[in-house]
């Protein structure tokens, strides 16, 4: 009898196969031949027959040629760092398509000539923010905060709270952060009392600038005390404000929160903030302040080093042009509306015979953006067990275990994603019950 493995397909074979070519154009050789590869050696080993390779090879192609997976967020935490924070807005999404070819990030068309870097979104930045004389862009906000200690204090002293010596996720660490740069940093007051006298006492021919920190990713309470920008910004050094999690102007949802505008008012000589938080966009720096101080930044050496790409251009200026984004959707969510949401697709779960039930719960802001503060909203329960299955699906659901359940909070979930959350959590069910008793 012959080895049924000489019927197996070769390679070649395999890649002239039409769909197979589709896929080669579209992935890349590489990744397709991984996928033939795999096939072929399912059918060596006998897990498979020789004359299923194709459709297998064709299985086992990955849907893009990238490693990272869409996910919908049902999580509660609007700003989710570990799913890649902000979701662009539908208009965001389209500039980054329309910038992936060439495009005229620093091109001036009517003129034929070199323009300004990324014009449109520093133009959109500027007009949303009028009370900055100039802005810059960076790759994130360590960076702009590294920019600035770079171009103001090297050699000098940063005057700061020691309330305010945050560690930002990473065990990556603000006070390290700018000692990288050789300035040095003077602390002052307490971790929970510092008062602008402590600063004052402070400066001296070597300071550089005041720095304050928005404790942005944690919350303390009781004794407490700190300076205001107000007072600050009176003491005679340059102030920089990092105000961390993106809010331009006061939201009324959020009213401890800092904001760039108020900041700027107050006084503020900078501010830094992140893009890709509670403003709704890529991931960026942003730097607003006093026109001087922000071409000093904008001229340092270190500045190209921190410059964002195109993509990062196209998709700030359409979220600051654009219509409302995802995190300011879900801000803005209104609790009835999500109750009635939850409440609905729980009754079509459980039309099908999921055990779905709806219930109220809290969402936060997260990303490092307003700790403490609780977002009234409404969840899907299911059994926990249901929490790796729709993280395993096709779509991948992320929610969270509480109290032994799966939630699937939905202030995360666009009213467009519960489709897919439907069709998700019925997946699961078909998959829970083909596995026999759920593990304990």
């Amino acid at each position: 009898m012959s080895d049924p493995r000489r019927l197996i397909p070769g390679t070649d074979s395999v890649l002239a196969d039409a769909r197979i070519a589709a896929a080669v154009r579209t992935l890349g050789r590489p990744l397709v031949k991984a996928a033939v590869a795999e096939a072929q050696r399912r059918a060596r080993a006998g897990e498979i027959a020789p004359e299923d390779v194709v459709d297998a090879a064709v299985g086992h192609l990955p849907e893009r040629a990238c490693g990272l997976r869409p996910v919908i967020n049902a999580t509660g935490v609007l700003v989710h760092t570990n799913l890649g924070r902000a979701p662009l807005s539908e208009a965001a999404r389209d500039a980054v398509l329309a910038a992936a070819g060439c495009t005229d990030v620093e091109f001036d068309l009517a003129e034929g000539r070199r323009a300004r870097r990324g014009r449109g979104a520093l133009a959109a930045l500027a007009e949303a923010v009028p009370d900055a004389g100039a802005v810059h862009v960076v790759n994130n906000n360590a960076a702009a905060l590294l920019l600035c200690a770079l171009a103001m204090a090297a050699g000098r002293e940063i005057v700061i709270s020691r309330g305010e010596l945050v560690e930002i996720g990473d065990g990556f660490r603000i006070p390290e952060l700018l000692a990288s740069t050789g300035a040095r940093l003077r602390e002052v007051g307490t971790t929970n009392r510092t008062h602008a006298r402590d600063y004052a006492e402070a400066i001296g021919p070597d300071t550089a600038f005041l720095l304050k920190v928005h404790a942005s990713n944690f919350h303390i309470g009781g004794f407490t005390a700190a300076a205001d920008v107000t007072e600050l910004a009176a003491l005679g050094p340059p102030l920089v404000v990092d105000i961390g999690s993106g809010l331009l102007a006061p939201h009324p949802s959020l009213p401890r929160e800092p904001d760039a505008a108020t900041a700027l008012r107050a006084g503020a000589a900078l501010v830094t903030a992140s893009a890709d938080k509670l403003l709704g966009g890529p991931q960026a720096g942003l730097l607003l302040g006093e026109s001087g101080l922000v071409e000093r930044l904008r001229r340092h050496p270190a500045a190209r080093a921190l410059r964002v790409d195109k993509l990062t251009l196209a998709a700030l200026e359409a979220t600051l042009r654009g219509p409302e984004p995802p995190v300011r959707a879900a801000l803005a969510a209104d609790e009835t509306v999500l109750r009635q949401r939850a409440a609905r697709l729980a009754e079509r779960l459980r039309a099908e015979g999921v055990p779905a039930e709806a219930l109220r719960t809290e969402a936060a802001v997260g990303g490092g953006g307003a700790p403490g503060v609780a977002l009234p909203s409404a969840a899907v329960a299911l059994p926990a067990r249901y929490g790796p299955l729709l993280r395993t699906g096709a779509v991948p659901v992320i929610g969270r275990l509480e109290r032994g359940r799966c939630l699937l909070d939905l202030r995360t979930v666009g009213a467009q994603e519960e489709r897919s959350v439907l069709e998700a959590v019925l997946a699961a069910q078909g998959a829970d019950r083909g596995s026999g008793p759920p593990c304990r």
